[in-house]
C-alpha cells in the first residue's frame, strides 16, 4: 500500500474497512486546536457554568465545584466520576496531545511517546464532555421552571470544547506519528524509513 496524499484514505477491497486515513490541512492545525482547546478548557473549569437566581437568592457554581459539592454531601461516587470525566481526563487528553506534538517536531520523537499515544486515546474515550454539556441544558429545562437561570462562561466554554475536540482527533496524523517513534533498538524499521503506513508499522 503506497503513501497516502493528505486527504487520502485506503480502504480493503474485499469488505470496505478503512485500512488507513491521512487528514488534510496544514501541518500545525492540530497544535492550533490543540492550544485554542487547552485555553479554553482553562476558561471552562475556572469560569461558572450557570446562575441561579431564587426568591432574591443568587448561586454559581464550576465543574470541579459541582464535583466537590457532591463529595461534601456524600454523592461521593458521582463527585469522582464527575470530577475524572469533566475535569481529569480531558485535561490528560490534551497535555498528552501537546506533548506528544511537540515531541514529533524533530524525529524521531522519543522511545516514550508511543506509550503516551495509547494514554492520550484512553483520556480521550473517557472525556465526556458532550455528556455533561447534555446533562446541563436538560436540568438547565427543568430549573428554568423554578428559578432564573442564566448561562455563565463557562457554559459556552464547554460547548466550545465540544467542537474542538472533535476537530483535534480528525486532524491528528496517527499515521506519520507512529513514523517517528524511535524503537527501543534504536533504529526504526524498513517499512517506517519508507514512509509505510500505519498498518505496517510494528507497534
Amino acid at each position: 500500500m503506497p503513501q497516502l496524499p493528505p486527504g487520502a484514505t485506503a480502504g480493503c477491497a474485499r469488505c470496505g474497512c478503512t485500512l488507513a486515513q491521512r487528514p488534510s490541512g496544514p501541518r500545525d492545525l492540530t497544535l492550533a486546536l490543540s492550544f485554542a482547546a487547552a485555553i479554553t478548557f482553562l476558561v471552562a473549569v475556572a469560569s461558572p457554568l450557570i446562575d441561579l437566581s431564587v426568591v432574591g437568592r443568587t448561586a454559581s457554581t464550576t465543574i470541579a465545584g459541582a464535583a466537590y459539592e457532591m463529595w461534601m454531601q456524600d454523592e461521593r461516587i458521582t463527585g469522582a466520576i464527575v470530577a475524572f470525566c469533566a475535569v481529569i481526563a480531558p485535561a490528560g487528553y490534551l497535555l498528552c496531545t501537546l506533548i506528544l506534538l511537540f515531541a514529533a517536531r524533530r524525529p524521531p520523537a522519543p522511545k516514550w511517546a508511543g506509550e503516551m499515544l495509547r494514554w492520550m486515546h484512553h483520556f480521550n474515550m473517557w472525556s465526556m464532555l458532550e455528556v455533561m454539556t447534555l446533562g446541563i441544558l436538560v436540568a438547565l429545562i427543568k430549573i428554568s421552571e423554578l428559578a432564573t437561570v442564566e448561562a455563565g462562561i463557562g457554559l459556552f466554554a464547554v460547548g466550545a470544547l465540544v467542537v474542538l475536540f472533535p476537530a483535534i482527533v480528525l486532524t491528528f496524523d496517527v499515521g506519520a506519528f507512529w513514523r517517528t517513534v524511535e524503537w527501543f533498538s534504536g533504529e526504526m524499521p524498513r517499512s517506517a524509513q519508507d514512509g509505510a503506513p500505519v498498518a505496517d508499522v510494528p507497534r
